[in-house]
């Protein structure tokens, strides 16, 4: 679990040093906390998460209303942790795509718990299909339209970060690390080609990408339903 990466939201201090403190014993090393709305969702805007627990009663606007807005980025798990324990505030936050409901106060070992049940049962994944591709990481085929297609070994395993992580944008040193495994020193023409190549097997027209999009200056992002054409 040492890469997982979780952000807890919350304004409590004190709930934030102790989830935090009790995660990092469990073997979560990569974990950041933020006291407001508005760090949430500008660290969500920046990196990409396993998951998410998020306060509802939040300073600054409530996790209810946010939560739509991380959704647009990640599609990483949310755990609502609040005090609000009606059945309508968690029927709510269900709607809202909240993956779990925690209810304050609560036990930190419960929470911990449910969140390496929550990340265990979802790290096995086997088939993804956004659109017309669809990926088999059993068989390790891929079809695009209904025709299998022939993938180079890193572009197969560029595709299946990407399908792993769609709509999150990533920085071409963080592809490089994530993919190819290696540090990145600056050189960054081996993930423009591979993106390239990647490109002429999964998208109907390579030179206005539906899918893998370029985001200017900042990277790339794997848009998930295919209705966007590459920024400029």
């Amino acid at each position: 679990m040492q890469e997982t990466q979780i952000l807890i939201v919350d304004d409590e201090k004190a709930i934030l040093h102790m989830l935090t403190t009790i995660l990092k014993r469990e073997e979560f090393k990569y974990i950041d906390t933020a006291y407001t709305a508005a760090d949430a969702l500008t660290l969500c805007q920046t990196k990409r998460y396993d998951l998410i627990l998020l306060d509802v009663m939040l300073p600054d606007r409530s996790g209810f209303e946010i939560c739509p807005l991380i959704r647009e980025t990640t599609d990483a798990p949310i755990f609502f942790l609040t005090a609000r324990s009606t059945d309508l505030d968690k029927l709510s936050g269900f709607a809202l795509g909240a993956d779990d409901y925690i209810t304050k106060p609560f036990n930190p070992l419960e929470v911990v718990a449910r969140v390496k049940a929550h990340l265990r049962r979802h790290s096995g994944k086997t088939f993804y299909q956004y659109g017309q591709i669809q990926v088999n990481t059993l068989s390790g085929e891929v079809t695009v339209n209904g025709r299998k297609v022939e993938l180079p070994a890193q572009v197969y395993l560029l595709l299946l970060f990407f399908c792993k992580y769609p709509n999150q944008l990533f920085s071409k040193s963080q592809l490089y690390e994530k993919v190819w495994g290696e540090e990145f020193l600056g050189e960054d023409n081996t993930v423009m080609v591979h993106i390239s190549k990647l490109r002429e097997k999964i998208e109907d027209n390579p030179s206005k990408p539906r899918h893998l999009i370029t985001v200017r200056g900042l990277g790339y992002k794997f848009n998930s339903d295919g209705s966007k054409h590459e920024h400029s």
